[in-house]
This record gives structure tokens, sequence and C-alpha cells, in this order.
């Protein structure tokens, strides 16, 4: 299935996790937030939450800065 990760394009075995796809983009343990087509998912919820075929999952870091 296919999926905008972040922007890209990208292709998933079906039943991805919200989680499966933290993992796949490299992100931190700690600061990140994940939105599913424009809701936020609690890290609670990434394992169960299924990403579905032309979902858009965006993975946010927070950053320290000035």
């Amino acid at each position: 299935m296919k999926a905008r990760v972040n922007g890209t394009s990208r292709d998933l075995a079906d039943g991805t996790s919200v989680a499966a796809v933290v993992s796949l983009v490299g992100a931190p343990d700690k600061g990140v937030a994940v939105a599913l087509d424009g809701a936020v998912v609690p890290r609670a919820l990434w394992e169960k939450t299924i990403v579905p075929d032309g979902g858009v999952v965006e993975v946010l870091t927070a950053v320290q800065g000035g």
C-alpha cells in the first residue's frame, strides 16, 4: 500500500502501525509527535493505530534552540 510520510510517498506493508512508521523515519525516542490524516495520535495508541492505504503521516520532533 502507499502512504505519504512527511511529504514523501512510501510503500508500506498492509497493517503497518504508526509505531513502525516512526521507526522507519528514525525518529528519536523522546520529543516526538505523530499526526495521521491531520489528527494527533497519542503515543499510547501508536502500536494499535494502523496506517490506511493513502494515509498521510507526519512525524514531528521537538528541537531546542532560541
